[in-house]
């Protein structure tokens, strides 16, 4: 494949959208923006690409909760052209609010079980605005990462219901199977938001769909981080997670 062909969701309280789309033109994909309306009025345009975003922000102003109109939109009028997607190996990658549509439209954990996490309002009760460090599991299986050599990756946060939680009752059984999967793919250093094991990211049993609190795309140079800011256009590490995906899809 000579340049895999990515969607990057955009509109109704949906940002981030052209720093996701730079991150993605910088890892050599053809890349472009879309409405949500225009993507649901031609949902054959998902046959054309090999990869979706959705990425932060605050859709439909979190109407009946973060991304539940979005991913209910989804649901009920892509539906099929969907699930065709992710069925013939499709990358996706949602961000903050894009990762909280993922979970609830059932794509993550895994989209052929039942649903076991779900995000909820931070520990603190506040907005978090901040650099965090992260942690990537030594043992993930996610595509998006491969290019990630070093384990610990700085990368902002900006979210009030980012904490990931999981079935009551049931969390241990949940962390064991997403360790054994290798699912895991991101953990804060410290007690953030109040995270189950301070979780911050995990992909589905392929590792092509990856949901993430943090933004990777506000990390696609050295200048934009606040604490190394030595050669400002130097690639950052939050450019390596879309490089990874692009190389994968290129030799898949």
């Amino acid at each position: 494949m000579n340049k895999p062909k990515f969607l990057i969701l955009a509109g109704d309280g949906i940002n981030c959208e052209n720093e996701t789309k730079l991150a993605l033109v910088n890892a050599n994909s053809d890349a472009q923006i879309v409405h949500i309306n225009e993507l649901l009025e031609n949902p054959l345009m998902l046959r054309a690409v090999q990869g979706l975003a959705l990425p932060g922000g605050f859709s439909f102003g979190d109407e009946l909760g973060s991304g539940q109109v979005l991913s209910l939109k989804i649901k009920f009028k892509l539906k099929d052209h969907f699930e065709d997607f992710i069925y013939r190996g499709g990358a996706v990658i949602g961000i903050c609010n894009g990762f909280q549509v993922l979970l609830k439209l059932g794509l993550l954990p895994d989209f052929k079980k039942e649903r076991t996490i779900s995000l909820d309002h931070n520990i603190s009760g506040k907005f978090i605005n901040k650099w965090v460090t992260l942690n990537k599991h030594p043992a993930t299986i996610c595509k998006w990462t491969t290019l990630l050599k070093d384990q610990l990756i700085n990368l902002p946060i900006r979210h009030g219901e980012g904490r990931i939680v999981l079935k009551k009752n049931d969390e241990t059984v949940v962390y064991n199977t997403l360790l054994k999967n290798g699912q895991i793919v991101f953990q804060y250093n410290e007690n953030v938001n109040g995270a189950y094991e301070n979780i911050a990211g995990i992909c589905d049993p392929t590792g092509l769909i990856l949901g993430l609190m943090p933004h990777p795309e506000a990390y696609l140079y050295e200048g934009l981080n606040h604490i190394h800011q030595k050669d400002f256009f130097k690639k950052g590490k939050g450019q390596l997670i879309f490089d990874s995906i692009v190389q994968y899809l290129k030799n898949s």
